[in-house]
């Protein structure tokens, strides 16, 4: 535990970090490429900047698309090695057949070639060195967690699996009645009073406080944190850590001071940002509608074949300020599914046919939806509706699991691109904590990434 921290870090600066260098790493090895070679398809020059503008933004629109910047996929190479790949040919390929914002295609096809060795090999290289250097122990937070074994235990896993480079290195536990250890080898337990020994002794970067019982923190250990925040070194509250780290809010630590703690988005309110939404969301059902009557011959033949029996099937759904709708579906799984009554559907469920299944990856089987989405039951974006015997059962169970209906519910969702499928009390729990996430965190960027994130969804086949 004596290694030396150099720095760390933050997700955001990770993030700028990968897109920066990213788009400096491909044009500089264009540009010495096209000097060596004497090439002038991707030649980079103040006569041509439209053509590197357009090249940056296919760049940087797929790298998001094929997840170039999810950060626990950016620490794994083999990931990285599918995700550029595929990042490199639609870019390539998407730069060639726009001819009228790009440079027509050269006689020579060989530079073509060269260009799609140059864009890959100028991002593996880059990625390579970032996995090896700046995803090293070296660069981790190193974090003490102050509060009860719970939370510390909460704070163990989840961060830590949501931000790899989020390292807890060890714990003070503020609740006296409970002196059991944590079964990890990896967290080392402080008392009060080694509080600040630690810290230099551990090379800790914060302090998280993470107490769940207001009384938890006495005053020795209060005041020792006052010290250090007046010393300039950063504590941090756990609630504003986790919500911050996995982007989804720690429902069932907030208690009675959730409405306090919780401030609503101001696009639930905004009328520009609903109108936008709204024709937004009415252009692209019509799309999808078109899209679902084009495919629907397949889909036609692909039932009559493996799924036989009706196309579609409509379920109660609950929706905006738990009014019910019937939600349409193409159905995936077999006559009578629910003989003895509702239940979730699950992971390789056998209730599901195998042309249902693929429906299920493919998202297809949402294409209905369309539909309810030009109605005004449901939007583009939001959570996703349950059904009514659920949502009595989850809101006896989980605090404020009603909140995610005051908006309208959503064919893709925060919940749906973060989390797994959800069949139990758990999962249920934590796609509520992401929806509660977009609820309160609701906006332009925040839409655009779900999007692209459902877009990958789509892509690499991850439907259930």
């Amino acid at each position: 535990m004596s290694q030396k921290p150099l720095f760390h870090f933050e997700i955001s600066e990770r993030k700028i970090l990968l897109r920066l260098f990213d788009m400096v790493a491909v044009l500089l090895t264009l540009a010495v490429v096209g000097i060596i070679f004497k090439f002038d398809y991707f030649s980079i020059d103040s006569h041509n900047w439209t053509w590197t503008l357009v090249f940056l933004v296919y760049l940087n629109l797929f790298a998001s698309i094929f997840e170039l910047y999810d950060l626990q996929k950016a620490d794994r190479f083999d990931s990285v090695l599918k995700n550029v790949l595929l990042t490199t040919s639609l870019t390539v390929l998407f730069y060639m057949l726009t001819p009228f914002l790009t440079p027509s295609l050269p006689e020579n096809r060989l530079q073509i070639l060269f260009f799609f060795l140059s864009v890959a090999g100028a991002l593996l290289i880059w990625r390579f060195l970032y996995i090896n250097l700046i995803s090293s122990p070296r660069f981790y937070k190193r974090v003490l967690v102050v509060g009860d074994s719970f939370d510390i235990k909460l704070i163990a896993e989840s961060l830590q699996k949501s931000d790899p480079n989020y390292f807890v290195v060890g714990y003070i536990n503020t609740d006296q009645r409970f002196k059991t250890e944590l079964e990890r080898e990896d967290l080392l337990r402080f008392e009060v009073e080694e509080l600040q020994d630690a810290i230099k002794e551990n090379h800790i970067n914060e302090v998280v406080v993470a107490s769940a019982y207001q009384k938890g923190l006495m005053l020795n250990l209060y005041n020792q944190l006052s010290d250090l925040l007046k010393k300039g070194f950063p504590i941090r509250d756990y609630t504003q850590v986790y919500e911050e780290i996995t982007r989804r809010i720690p429902v069932q630590n907030v208690d009675k001071d959730f409405y306090r703690y919780f401030p609503f988005s101001r696009s639930n309110q905004n009328k520009f940002y609903i109108l936008v939404f709204r024709v937004f969301d009415i252009f692209i059902s019509l799309l999808g509608l078109v899209f679902g009557i084009i495919i629907s011959p397949l889909i036609i033949l692909g039932n009559l074949t493996a799924n036989r029996g009706k196309l579609f099937y409509s379920q109660e759904r609950v929706g905006k300020n738990g009014v019910i709708f019937n939600i349409l579906k193409l159905r995936t799984m077999t006559k009578d599914a629910e003989a003895t009554g509702p239940q979730y559907a699950q992971k390789n469920d056998y209730r599901i046919t195998k042309f249902g299944r693929f429906l299920r990856r493919s998202r297809i089987d949402e294409i209905p939806q369309f539909y309810n989405v030009l109605k005004g039951e449901m939007s583009l974006i939001g959570p996703r509706p349950e059904r009514p015997v659920f949502v009595r059962d989850l809101s006896k169970l989980i605090p404020f699991y009603d909140t995610r209906h005051i908006i309208k519910p959503g064919l893709t969702g925060w919940a749906q691109v973060m989390a797994n499928y959800g069949d139990c009390y758990e999962d249920s729990l934590e796609k509520l904590q992401y929806d509660l996430y977009y609820i309160k965190h609701r906006g332009i960027f925040l839409d655009l990434s779900i999007l692209l994130k459902t877009l990958s969804t789509v892509i690499f086949f991850r439907g259930q």
